[in-house]
């Protein structure tokens, strides 16, 4: 089952995933990123005229060509791999790339982007991508949707909303449960869920909470005793994480300060 994130909508038509970049927002960046490429691009060219200027026509062909290369897709690629989606343009207009899913991007999605963007965007002047951001709900370009990946605005207000107490016929079963490494967008999704549930439908309510807690059970084991409450689930299963990640960052500051004592004594 795919992560419900980003599509995950309730009967109101209330988006409990994250919120898609406006179309301004991806122009902006996708400006400044050009603009990024170009100026290392023309210095990269300078330098090789210079240093390269008795070089046969065949081999500075080829040389330009690697540094195009370079510039267009070797380096956007490199730059969204170790920033997790997060480029120079992006970074200006408070926008960064995520998977459908709303987990960060891994190489195979940046490369992905960059090798169609070169296409879309500089081949053919970026018009394929304009035009189907225009059409896609989520404004993804074709590279997007090869990719499996879009845009996303980091820059909104969001208000920290606690998690809900431990369900106390459930926290024998969550402490001794195998909790597995759990796909972020489904925690995203699923700590909106539990900070709104009170102000949706019955219905709907019962819906998403089902479908957030089948997404869960697959990274939890054993599962929870039969007839559980799915919310009731779902609470479990994120305070106890919650806690379990508490106890390990205090055991390694713990650890960590042990060290520095010893060191002193030294």
């Amino acid at each position: 089952m795919a992560d419900p994130v980003g599509d995950v909508v309730t009967g109101e038509a209330v988006v409990l995933g994250l919120r898609a970049a406006s179309f301004a927002s991806r122009l902006l960046a996708a400006a400044i990123d050009a603009l990024v490429q170009l100026l290392l691009l023309g210095a990269l060219l300078y330098v090789s005229r210079a240093l390269l200027s008795s070089t046969d026509e065949a081999a500075t062909a080829a040389i330009v060509l690697a540094e195009t290369v370079l510039c267009l897709i070797g380096v956007p690629t490199a730059v969204e791999t170790a920033t997790r989606g997060r480029s120079p343009g992006k970074l200006a207009a408070g926008v960064r790339a995520v998977r459908d899913d709303g987990g960060p991007v891994r190489f195979r999605h940046a490369l992905v982007r960059a090798l169609t963007g070169f296409f879309e965007l500089w081949a053919l002047a970026g018009s394929p991508a304009i035009i189907c951001a225009l059409v896609s709900a989520r404004g993804k370009r074709v590279g997007d949707l090869l990719a499996g990946t879009y845009v996303v605005r980091e820059r909104t207000a969001a208000k920290h909303v606690p998690l809900p107490p431990m369900p106390p016929e459930l926290a024998g079963w969550a402490g001794r449960a195998d909790i597995g490494r759990l796909p972020d967008g489904t925690v995203v999704a699923a700590r909106q869920f539990l900070g709104r549930a009170t102000s949706l439908h019955a219905a709907s309510r019962s819906a998403l909470g089902a479908s957030l807690a089948d997404a869960l059970l697959g990274h939890v084991s054993p599962p929870p005793p039969a007839g559980t409450d799915p919310e009731r689930f779902i609470a479990a299963v994120l305070v106890e994480r919650r806690d379990r990640e508490l106890v390990r960052l205090r055991r390694r500051a713990a650890r960590t300060a042990e060290l520095e004592r010893s060191l002193g004594r030294r």
